[in-house]
């Protein structure tokens, strides 16, 4: 399992895009989901008059049943190609999408954005975008889906629209040209996909899995000190209390103590399992669960970061930041109080100090202490957690030094840790 290199991918895009079809297909096609089971979930899903959502369904139905089944890795679904094993991060369907895809596409190495063909981008297909490059994700594959359904079907002049559409939106945010693949495909009938299409014959360029298998690998910093955000706590009879998370920087071994941050206890790590298969370390990029002893399930908490009892994860008492206000309704000015949402912590944080309003495109300083920041404005600030928050500096754990600003259902802002004042535990 560990011989072939390992990529996290997340899927994101415009809720009725097709990512859960795309996702199921993906699935279906590399023998990750089986024909007894697509079958299975084709007749209960064309009884229910959703014949065409068979492999949407069949997402929904795992993630149903992994619910109600308490596996460790209950957000992930992993998959393999001939060169790489991916783990599929947060399969999508959720109500809170937003939040989900903000700890999902935090913890990713590449994303596929679906874009579908007869839509084109959408506000959500905006906000998925920037979030992506906000929170670091440098590769990205763009699935311009549903080609079957563009008139003419598989229209390769509608393509090329939604192609310079998207290009357009990717440039803005930052992202260049050899970050990203844009490519034509029908998730729900399987062209191009993992094969060829005779309806796209126009196409000259790669199927969808081809595409995945030119991800590059990220460099994993297991030279710097462990973290790892908790996503989940468990208490299993027999085995004690098993944290959930993915590691951002470092390696995890049986024997090494570590402290979870705000919750400030240490404990011993046992073992290590991955996809239900004890593993002897686990390295950046890696969803573990993690047997560890003398911490009890109530003491930490998903938000709290785990790190070597030598070097805890820092905890910050104020930090300085540098955002950019996205989509506010009104402005943005001292005081204000919304959700920070960075790896796997959700925590209302306060505006102490606009500190500078900067020139977005040449990061200049403009103006100093600012009164209000308004859309489209970058900023530094200093902002105070109305609870403990373990932060990194961006640039020690870039990791754990990026976050998004959501307040009434919306990312309103996004940005990066620059400073931190240390809180003392």
């Amino acid at each position: 399992m560990a011989d072939k290199p390992h990529l996290n991918l997340v899927f994101i895009g415009h809720v009725d895009h097709g990512k859960s079809t795309l996702v199921g297909r993906t699935l279906y096609e590399t023998g990750a989901l089986k024909e007894h089971v697509i079958n299975e979930y084709k007749k209960e899903a064309e009884e229910k008059g959703k014949g065409t959502f068979a492999f949407a369904w069949a997402m929904d139905k795992l993630k149903e049943e992994r619910d109600r089944g308490l596996t460790i890795d209950v957000m992930h679904q992993r998959f393999d190609t001939d060169k790489y094993y991916f783990t599929i991060i947060d399969a999508p369907g959720h109500r809170d999408f937003v939040k989900n895809m903000i700890t999902g596409t935090s913890q990713a190495d590449a994303a596929v954005l679906v874009v579908a063909a007869p839509e084109g981008v959408m506000a959500q297909t905006r906000e998925h975008t920037f979030l992506a490059r906000t929170l670091g994700v440098d590769q990205l594959i763009v699935a311009v889906n549903k080609m079957d359904a563009t008139k003419p079907e598989f229209s390769e002049e509608r393509f090329n629209a939604v192609n310079d559409e998207v290009s357009k939106l990717l440039k803005s945010v930052g992202y260049r040209d050899e970050q990203y693949e844009i490519i034509p495909i029908s998730a729900l009938k399987g062209h191009n996909v993992t094969r060829d299409s005779p309806d796209l014959e126009w196409w000259g360029g790669d199927t969808f899995l081809q595409a995945i298998n030119s991800l590059n690998v990220p460099d994993k910093p297991i030279d710097k000190p462990l973290r790892l955000p908790i996503q989940d706590v468990y208490s299993i009879t027999g085995i004690g209390t098993v944290p959930v998370g993915r590691v951002e920087t470092g390696v995890m071994t049986p024997g090494d103590k570590v402290t979870f941050m705000p919750a400030n206890v240490t404990g011993e790590v046992k073992s290590i399992e991955q996809h239900h298969e004890e593993i002897p370390k686990a390295e950046p990029g890696d969803n573990v669960g993690f047997n560890v002893r003398g911490v009890g399930k109530n003491d930490i908490r998903r938000g709290d970061v785990a790190g070597p009892a030598d070097h805890p994860p820092t905890v910050a008492e104020t930090f300085d930041a540098r955002i950019i206000v996205l989509d506010h309704p009104s402005v943005v000015t001292q005081g204000y109080t919304p959700v920070f949402h960075t790896h796997t912590a959700q925590v209302a944080c306060t505006f102490l100090e606009l500190k500078q309003k900067l020139n977005s495109k040449t990061g200049e300083v403009e103006e100093e202490n600012p009164d209000f920041l308004k859309n489209g404005d970058a900023a530094i600030v200093k902002v105070k957690p109305t609870r403990n928050l373990a932060l990194e500096r961006v640039e020690d754990f870039s990791e754990l030094g990026r976050f998004a600003i959501r307040d009434m259902g919306q990312t309103v802002a996004a940005g990066q840790v620059i400073d931190i004042e240390e809180k003392e535990m």
